[in-house]
Formats: structure tokens, C-alpha cells, sequence
């Protein structure tokens, strides 16, 4: 039988770092590819608002130095990143304390070392000086978390997605790690890494998270989440991300829309979030999420009276609202205009009744600090912010759903930007090995022009 005649080989509908990733591995083998976005632009939920000088994450998903995909994506190879200083800020009976990962390699020396309990700057007299009542335990406490964490560094994953599943919460208590290096470093860095406060998250993610972290160091993109999205579209050919069109049906052959018709093609890949997907494809699985809730503030004090420096802050103590915290203008100073300081706090779960005035509070002592002036820039919730994890989770779920019908996206790998771009790698490989296309690796033609709806 002939092939019926088709304006472009594969529509990807929706425009995050899923979908555009996929085109530009679709695009560099010769794929002829229309990416299709309902919203006025790209990115999805990695978007990130301007306000007077500022540049204000709606989500703010930490990232890691050590994700593989960041440094394997076509098109991410120029992302600047800015660090977070090694290891975390941990808050605990008044006093601060920093907890670190293992060096770079993972080894269990570099990891003792990093452990240790440290004082941050000496103008906050909250600051413990030594080791006692350190959050993560005495000298023997912190050697052993040391150890733990430079062994997770180096363990394959392989080897991690082949351990028994349970929730995250249950495995710790497993672990034989003494309860107070659990609930004053393990919980509250999992918790940031994870967006569960709860830890329900399968016992596998939960690893793969720790490894992360201690195998690299956590980061943000600079010039704030935008920037991967931005970077992304900018190395496609002219004309291929579309926005304000909405899809209204797939098929393995087509795809509807309300303002062009419909746009016959050889495949349909669905990157969109899980909910969006589910109404396009009902049956398909939609996960529950953990809503995330991004407070930012500024203030005209000097950042360099922030103890914190360049560090992520958590709350080891679980005293309010705010999960983690930081004075991000610190760690990347594109975010903030000269002579402001942004800070940026992520409640994790429901958040309470005026949000703002009980992060206030919670900021006020894990700062030390009057937060009264503080002008507030944004309250961002964000219901269904991360897919939950919880076992049993397959971090591979098919992208291939039939032959020429595909789905990508945080929610068939990872709930992580890990996982989202490793989700699109698997399903363009699918998409290429399906059309015969994985030897071709030239440029690809220029985008198809999207016709007008009669």
C-alpha cells in the first residue's frame, strides 16, 4: 500500500524541555518536526517571571552537576549553571550547621570531610562553632554518614533500581543510620530534593536523588529555569515550536487542532504534563502530584550579612512552613538587579493561610534576622508541580504506546529534569528506530508551514 501523503513526520505536542529536547534529537537525524504548544510560549513549567529587574522561578527545581542528561542533551551543551556552596545549610535547635557531600569522584574520604559541622559566617552567634549537637550526630555519626554517602556516589545505578522498594521514610529507618543524622540531615535534604515532605517516594528514586547529590553539586541554571526551555528552542530550525495552538485529538497518523485542522504526519510523541496527555489519550495513567509553593522576597540589606552566603538553607527543626530557603542573588546574580538581594523559599505540600506572613515568621528565625521590611515579589503555587513517586515506581515506563503513538515527560521516568530529558532521549531513539531513521544523521528540512483551519 502506498503511504498517505503527510505535511510533516512527527508532531510533538506540547513545547517543555520533554518535547523540544525530542525535536532537537528528531531534527539533527532528518525528522521533519512540528512541536505544538497551547500556551503563548515555551517551557512549561520550567517559566520564569520578570518583575522589575528580577527573574523569579515558578517551581525552582534544584539540579545537579552530576545529571548525566544536562551534559548528554543536544542543545544544553552551553547551559551555565550556577553553584550552590558544597553541601546544605542545616537548622537545628537555633544554631546552623553545614552538612556537605563527597568531593567530586565520591570518594568516602572527600565525604568525611564534608560532613563536618562548620561555622558559617561569625557575625550570627547562632552558628555552632563545633560538632557537638550537630544535626547529623557526634564525630562517629558524621563518619559514618562520610562513608555512607562516597559509597552511594560510586554504586551503579544498576544496583541501585535493583535494591528492594519500599517508601523512602521506611528505608531510612532500615538503614541503620542513627535516628538523628535521619531527621536532621537525611529528611530535610531528601525532602528538598524529592518536593515530598512526607517521603513517600519509592525507596529507588529516593537513592538515585542521594547519589546525585553526592556524586556533584547542587545548582541552578543562570538567569533562572527559562534558560533551559530558551536554550532548547533556539537550536531548532526557524518555524518549529508552535504556540497558541491547541490539540484536540491524536491519532498514530494526525493530529487535531482547533486552529489549524488537522496535520497529518508518520508519528504523534505527547510530551505534555500527565494530565494534559490523559485527555488526549484517556486510560493513560495519570500519578498523583505534590504541590510547590515558591515565595520570593527582597530586601535592599547588603547579601553580604546573609550567614548563608551562596548556601541552600534547610529547615532540620521542620519549625515552619519553609522546607528550604536561599539567598539566590548569592548564588546567581542575574536574578536580582545590583544592590537587591532575592530571596527564594519553597514550601513544600499544602501551604498554610497567608502563606507569606507564616513564611515571614519561619525566614525571620532561620536567618536570625528582622524579615518586617522585606518586600514580597511573587507567591507562586503550583498544584501539581512534580508527579509523586511512590512504590512501586517504574523510573522507565514505555514511550511507546503503539507503533507511530509515544509519550515523554517527568512523569514516564524520573519526577526530575533528569527525568524528563532522559524520557525524551528514549522516546526519540523509539521514533527514530520506528521510521527507519538511525543511521540518518544530517540536517534536517526546513519546518513544515502549518496550514489554516477552513
Amino acid at each position: 500500500m502506498l503511504e498517505p501523503v503527510y505535511q510533516v513526520d512527527v508532531v510533538i505536542v506540547g513545547a517543555g524541555i520533554a518535547g523540544l529536547s525530542a525535536a532537537h534529537r528528531l531534527t539533527s537525524a532528518g525528522i521533519t518536526t512540528a512541536v505544538l504548544e497551547a500556551a503563548p510560549c515555551a517551557g512549561g513549567r520550567m517559566s520564569t517571571e520578570k518583575v522589575d529587574g528580577f527573574r523569579l522561578d515558578r517551581i525552582g527545581q534544584l539540579l545537579s552537576t552530576s545529571f548525566p542528561e544536562l551534559r548528554l542533551t543536544p542543545g544544553l551543551e552551553s547551559l551555565p549553571v550556577r553553584r550552590f556552596a558544597p553541601g546544605v545549610l542545616l537548622h537545628r535547635d537555633g544554631r546552623t550547621h553545614r552538612a556537605g557531600a563527597p568531593a567530586a569522584g565520591g570518594s568516602a574520604r572527600g565525604a568525611l570531610h564534608a560532613v563536618r559541622a562548620l561555622a558559617s559566617a561569625p557575625r550570627n552567634p547562632a552558628v555552632a562553632p563545633g560538632r557537638a549537637g550537630a544535626p547529623v550526630g557526634g564525630a562517629v555519626d558524621q563518619a559514618r554518614l562520610g562513608a555512607a554517602l562516597g559509597r552511594i556516589a560510586s554504586t551503579p545505578v544498576e544496583r541501585i533500581l535493583a535494591r528492594p522498594e519500599m517508601p523512602a521514610a521506611q528505608a531510612l529507618a532500615q538503614r541503620g543510620v542513627p535516628a538523628r543524622t535521619i531527621d536532621g540531615f537525611l529528611r530535610p535534604l531528601l525532602a528538598a530534593l524529592l518536593c515530598d515532605p512526607g517521603l513517600s517516594t519509592s525507596s529507588r528514586c529516593a537513592d538515585l536523588a542521594l547519589r546525585a547529590f553526592a556524586s556533584g553539586r547542587l545548582c541552578v541554571p543562570e538567569g533562572g529555569a527559562e534558560m533551559l526551555p530558551e536554550l532548547l528552542a533556539r537550536a531548532l530550525p526557524a518555524g518549529t515550536v508552535h504556540t497558541g495552538v491547541r490539540v484536540t485529538s491524536v491519532s498514530t497518523t494526525s493530529v487535531t487542532t482547533a486552529e489549524h485542522g488537522e496535520i497529518r504526519c508518520r508519528a504523534v510523541l505527547l510530551a505534555t504534563d500527565a494530565r494534559a496527555a490523559a485527555r488526549l489519550l484517556p486510560g493513560l495513567r495519570v500519578p498523583d502530584f505534590h504541590p510547590v509553593t515558591v515565595v520570593h522576597h527582597t530586601t535592599d540589606e547588603p547579601s553580604a550579612s546573609f550567614a548563608a552566603g551562596a548556601s541552600l538553607l534547610l529547615d532540620a527543626d521542620r519549625g515552619g512552613p519553609v522546607a528550604h530557603t536561599a539567598v539566590l542573588s548569592n548564588v546567581d546574580p542575574s536574578r536580582a538587579p545590583a544592590g537587591r538581594v532575592l530571596i527564594s523559599s519553597t514550601v513544600l505540600g499544602r501551604p498554610p493561610e497567608s502563606v507569606d506572613t507564616a513564611v515571614r515568621i519561619h525566614l525571620s528565625r532561620l536567618y536570625g534576622t528582622s524579615t518586617r521590611r522585606w518586600e514580597t515579589l511573587a507567591v507562586h503555587h503550583t498544584p501539581e508541580a512534580v508527579p509523586a513517586m511512590r512504590p512501586p515506581h517504574d523510573l522507565r515506563r514505555p514511550v511507546r504506546l503503539l507503533a507511530g503513538l509515544y509519550v515523554c515527560g517527568d512523569h514516564r521516568d524520573t519526577s526530575t529534569v533528569q527525568g524528563a530529558l532522559h524520557s525524551a532521549h528514549r522516546a526519540a531513539a523509539a521514533i527514530l528506530t520506528d521510521l527507519g531513521a538511525t543511521g540518518s544523521m544530517h540536517r534536517a528540512d526546513p519546518a513544515p508551514t502549518l496550514p489554516r483551519a477552513a
